[in-house]
């Protein structure tokens, strides 16, 4: 399905701090690619935590202005999605291996996860873009889990870094537009592994 400007997205950011930049350049491109109406979504750490990877307020700044939108970070505000059926499209990028854990076991203790919760309940579908380096080791359980899960879609993943990083994996933030398009067909774009681009570091 052709995400146009009537499509009601929400985009939710979780603390992968190595990944901020990266995922707030890809909701700069999708919607300028898609003119989509974008609902900004944080975690409270993420909204709240400056790192060596930059201020929180920082990304926040960017985020608000690409959206046109105060980002949502409580529970409490991220609740009516559901019972109002506020999005089409919910988008999780990125998505920690955390994050991953409480999707896979119904927790919602987040402003993240608490948007998801009710995004799903009307079984509309939620796009994950992961970025974890447990992927293949901890977190791998759960990925399954979600993979099998209906109305969860993953953007396409892979290792970042084989040799340093053995068992990390990160969404190609470049196909989001891609896969969100399949998620609202309610499809998974493949392939959904990719092959490793080498031992680039973060």
């Amino acid at each position: 399905m052709k995400i146009t400007p009537e499509t009601r997205v929400g985009w939710a950011f979780c603390g992968s701090f190595c990944t901020m930049n990266t995922a707030v350049t890809a909701l700069e491109r999708f919607i300028a690619e898609t003119g989509a109406a974008v609902t900004p979504i944080m975690s409270g750490i993420t909204r709240s935590q400056s790192t060596r990877f930059g201020e929180a307020d920082y990304f926040a700044e960017r985020v608000e202005s690409a959206c046109g939108r105060k980002i949502l970070s409580t529970v409490a505000e991220v609740e009516p999605i559901g019972p109002k059926s506020l999005l089409d499209l919910l988008i999780i990028a990125p998505c920690t291996g955390n994050t991953l854990a409480k999707l896979a076991s119904g927790i919602a203790d987040t402003s993240v996860t608490m948007a998801a919760k009710a995004h799903l309940r009307g079984e509309k579908p939620v796009l994950i873009a992961l970025s974890t380096n447990d992927a293949l080791s901890g977190a791998a359980a759960n990925i399954g889990t979600l993979l099998n899960r209906r109305s969860v879609f993953f953007v396409p993943f892979g290792q970042d870094a084989p040799q340093s990083k053995p068992r990390s994996c990160v969404a190609d933030f470049t196909q989001i537009t891609r896969a969100a398009e399949a998620a609202l067909d309610m499809h998974q774009l493949q392939p959904v592994l990719l092959a490793a681009p080498g031992d680039a570091k973060k």
